[in-house]
């Protein structure tokens, strides 16, 4: 056996230093972060083409109130949960969980008025 402070194999040969890994933690974490980023900030511009049917035909029956003010929850609700197991900064991830709370919240108002409008 070899010991760990040897900078030589057998025959001399000197040691190979083992290379960094190329997808560490540190690396995942923050791929993570960005994709996570990326994607709930598209969701956010996904819910304009359902704002725009619900205004384009002033018809919102074919759209379930339940389903968007549970969205609606559910975004504020993670928004204040990674406020708080984040040491209660205002990051990203929450600003992005906002918006989409916002435009769920848009949603479920539009839905409202149309089925109050006569």
């Amino acid at each position: 056996m070899i010991p760990t402070e040897c900078t030589t194999g057998r025959g001399g040969r000197p040691l190979r230093t083992p290379r960094p890994a190329l997808f560490t933690r540190q690396r995942y974490l923050v791929l993570l972060g960005w994709a996570f980023t990326f994607f709930s900030s598209v969701r956010v511009l996904s819910y304009l083409p359902t704002l725009w049917v619900i205004v384009q035909q002033q018809d919102s029956s074919q759209h379930s109130l339940l389903t968007w003010c549970t969205w609606l929850g559910a975004n504020l609700t993670m928004a204040a949960w990674l406020h708080e197991h984040n040491g209660r900064r205002f990051d990203a991830a929450v600003a992005v969980n906002l918006a989409n709370a916002a435009m769920c919240g848009l949603t479920a108002l539009l839905i409202v008025l149309y089925r109050v409008m006569p």
